[in-house]
């Protein structure tokens, strides 16, 4: 028998179902996928994105943060705006779009908004003063982006794009695998997944879960949630759902 297929399941606690990309690639390695989507992405009021984007040539620059940010504006603008540059806020954003024919002009190498403010500081000149810069946001978007653009000098237009909410979790069944040890890793593409999957578990149950089981988190800013409830947690090998994935099969060879 493969020794792979011996190995405990992996959590996926990202808005998928049970035929979603994160889940695609851990099976693609051998690994079984339990699905707790800790978070769901539900649609906003897109009034304000709307009417922003049909001002779009006004600014300079669209800066996405998330692929549910780049969902919900391709909806709305399927082809990219001429004379307006892209900035992702890590790799997986930027294959979503390049996926569908957008340019994208700026990629930190790190997936954070700290990083991206850091490659547009990297590059920023005088003449971009005052440059508009749209950006569609979640409604639970920490403030780390919109204001370290601002403090470059920049004219920041955040829209809500999509509301991230708490999901129902099946928790009687999360909690019979956390009382078995049967977990073998948890997967977190965000720090909302983080806190509502503590939220949803209670801190005893999420405790005990991350004692027995590997944190693996997508990004820095993901890993420092994860930190400041006492759990350290590996750092995905790049912050794309492949690189999510990989490092969890990884860290589940070298504990088998």
């Amino acid at each position: 028998m493969n020794a792979v297929l011996d190995l405990k399941p992996v959590v996926v606690t990202r808005a998928e179902s049970s035929d979603g990309p994160l889940s695609r690639e851990l099976r693609s390695l051998g690994l079984r996928a339990l699905v707790w989507p800790a978070v769901s992405v539900t649609s906003a009021d897109l009034g304000p994105l709307t009417a922003a984007l049909e001002a779009v040539s006004s600014f300079g620059w669209i800066a996405f943060a998330s692929r549910h940010a780049v969902a919900a504006v391709l909806a709305r603008l399927p082809a990219a705006p001429p004379g307006v540059r892209i900035a992702a806020v890590g790799q997986a954003t930027a294959q979503v779009l390049r996926q569908r024919g957008w340019p994208v002009d700026l990629v930190p190498e790190e997936a954070s908004a700290a990083a991206l403010i850091e490659a547009f500081a990297a590059r920023w000149s005088a003449s971009d003063a005052g440059v508009k810069i749209l950006y569609p946001a979640s409604s639970r978007a920490l403030p780390t982006l919109a204001a370290g653009l601002t403090q470059l000098g920049a004219q920041v237009t955040q829209v809500e794009a999509y509301r991230t909410e708490p999901a129902a979790l099946d928790v009687a069944e999360c909690r019979a695998w956390i009382a078995r040890g049967g977990v073998g890793a948890v997967t977190f593409a965000s720090p909302s997944a983080v806190t509502e999957l503590a939220r949803a578990l209670g801190e005893e149950d999420f405790q005990r879960l991350l004692t027995g089981a590997a944190a693996v988190a997508i990004g820095r800013t993901t890993a420092r949630e994860l930190a400041a409830r006492g759990h350290t947690a590996v750092v995905a090998e790049s912050a794309t759902l492949q690189g999510l994935a990989r490092t969890a099969h990884r860290l589940l060879q070298t504990r088998a």
